[in-house]
């Protein structure tokens, strides 16, 4: 989930996530995770990331954060992506690892 600030509408959250707001917490069906406080209209990106196992990462300076999917017994150890090895777009043979050090922003589309 792309976000412009650190803060997401908890109806958008809602509707992207298929998480729900209860008075115990988030809950998405027979899970409910406590939250340290009753949401309002707006939900820190970094709490709901904490407590759901959402990593989030972010570009300040860009004024962009990305929360990631939830990972809920699947947890990912660290923002890092895999080296992967793929042709570009000329058909020579790209690392991703050549471009350690930088933010990188991976798009990808399938027909399916």
């Amino acid at each position: 989930m792309i976000l412009s600030e650190p803060r997401v509408r908890r109806d958008d959250f809602s509707a992207r996530t298929g998480w729900r707001f209860e008075p115990q917490g988030a809950c998405r069906g027979d899970l409910c995770v406590p939250l340290p406080e009753p949401p309002g209209e707006w939900l820190d990106a970094a709490t709901l990331g904490e407590r759901l196992g959402m990593p989030l990462v972010s570009e300040e300076a860009a004024g962009v954060w990305c929360l990631g999917p939830e990972s809920m017994g699947r947890v990912l150890q660290t923002a890092e992506a895999p080296d992967l090895r793929l042709p570009d777009w000329k058909g020579k043979p790209f690392a991703l690892s050549s471009l350690r050090g930088s933010k990188v922003l991976l798009l990808a589309w399938a027909s399916w």
